[in-house]
């Protein structure tokens, strides 16, 4: 289905909505500007009906795998509080000091690029429309294409969006576009002044063929999360935590943790680190298992599939099997891609050796968990952030939403905006 300025159609119109288009987007930008209370008001009051629990039934119908963990993201990211503090800092002021002696003043003002283009991944639900949402704070006309993978979430959200406020219909076009329609891409990639793209390295790479020349492209790519273990101040309360973020998200999200690193160079330290830290992980398994029969398969396929690729490549590994998880000692100390599904790669890491090994990684290096004794906390803080981590959490709290924080070293409603000199 398409969401085309406030009304429905059917996927079949795509291209007679693709041709109007451009003259529809020339009138909304030389007529309409958004206001950011606008969009503030109707999103907030949008979390506000998720939270209480009006869309509990629709959740359901859709299979929205852990619902609750929306509703609690929605109470975080979409009350009035958080959206006006993220605006303030994202979109800071502008104003300009006066100049040395003798140059000509000039004034300074934030306008949005203009029409973004969105094109959104399907890892988590709801993204795409959240990626909506901070087009139009930064007062954009927005076309999105949607994954493959939605399921209806939203299409849902942003409709009842438009309801709340009727002039956002005018800046908001969802095309269920199939990344394959190469000529539909292009055309929308055309009719934009920024495309921002969410994926692997592959979707990234094909957004830049399709990108016109002068046009900004925002990338988000994909990410990689580790945990880097040197001590504890509470041994038992942060690997629980661990297991249950390891657990909550199934590694799926760039901000998961793939590798848990040991600051030590005795692999006997790994054996023994696993054999602890298994029976937590699998009582957080238990705790948050799908309710879906195929995705619990889905994590066994995966599981054997792995297994077999390492037994034909002949790569080494120790590992540590649980129900529904594993562990899977490997004697490199590069971040990496594990399996998911819970099955969790573990390696040594001295502290001296971190920046070396991360800094191959470093296009691809986003949250590191870190739990440690509090003496080595500033100095550990300190080299993973030379390394390029751009997040250092809690291993508990690796993928939750801190109010006002960047994404991947970046504020994102910076980069969808441009400023304009204006001579006094």
């Amino acid at each position: 289905m398409i969401l085309y300025a406030g009304k429905i159609y059917e996927s079949s119109l795509q291209d007679a909505l693709l041709d109007r288009l451009s003259d529809d987007l020339d009138r909304v930008l030389s007529m309409k500007t958004l206001s950011s209370q606008t969009v503030i008001s109707a999103v907030s009051k949008l979390g506000e009906e998720i939270v209480s629990g009006k869309y509990d039934k629709e959740l359901d119908e859709i299979k929205i795998e852990q619902p609750e963990r929306i509703k609690l993201l929605c109470a975080k990211m979409l009350v009035r509080e958080n959206l006006e503090y993220k605006l303030n800092i994202e979109l800071k002021s502008t104003e300009t000091p006066e100049p040395p002696e003798g140059l000509s003043k000039i004034s300074s003002k934030r306008m949005p690029l203009g029409v973004i283009f969105h094109i959104a991944a399907g890892n988590m639900d709801g993204l795409p429309a959240f990626s909506l949402a901070e087009g139009l704070l930064s007062g954009n006309v927005n076309i999105l294409k949607l994954p493959s993978t939605d399921n209806g979430l939203s299409l849902k959200i942003i409709s009842r969006l438009i309801e709340i406020e009727p002039e956002l219909s005018d800046f908001i076009y969802v095309f269920d576009t199939p990344s394959s329609d190469i000529r539909a891409m292009q055309k929308m990639a055309q009719l934009a002044d920024g495309i921002s793209v969410w994926g692997g390295n592959a979707a990234i790479s094909a957004v830049r063929t399709l990108a016109p020349t002068g046009v900004k492209l925002i990338e988000w790519g994909q990410k990689l999360g580790f945990c880097y273990i040197s001590g504890y101040s509470d041994k038992t309360g942060e690997l629980s935590a661990l297991a249950e973020h390891i657990a909550k998200t199934r590694q799926l999200l760039c901000s998961s943790c793939q590798t848990i690193f040991l600051d030590t160079e005795d692999e006997n330290e790994l054996k023994s680190f696993c054999k602890e830290f298994l029976p937590l992980l699998e009582k957080a398994v238990e705790r948050h298992k799908s309710p879906i029969l195929g995705e619990r398969a889905y994590g066994s396929l995966i599981s054997c599939t792995e297994l077999l690729e390492d037994i034909i490549g002949n790569k080494a590994r120790s590992e540590f099997r649980g129900k529904g998880c594993r562990l899977i000692i490997r004697s490199d100390s590069e971040l990496e891609l594990s399996p998911m599904m819970c099955g969790v790669l573990v390696k040594r890491l001295p502290k001296d050796k971190i920046l070396k090994e991360l800094r191959k990684s470093k296009g691809y290096l986003q949250t590191a968990g870190l739990i440690c004794s509090p003496e080595k906390r500033n100095e550990l803080c300190d080299i993973l952030s030379r390394c390029g981590v751009t997040r250092i959490t809690s291993a508990g709290n690796m993928s939750e939403y801190f109010s006002g924080e960047a994404h991947d070293g970046e504020y994102p409603m910076s980069r969808y905006t441009r400023i304009v000199n204006i001579e006094d």
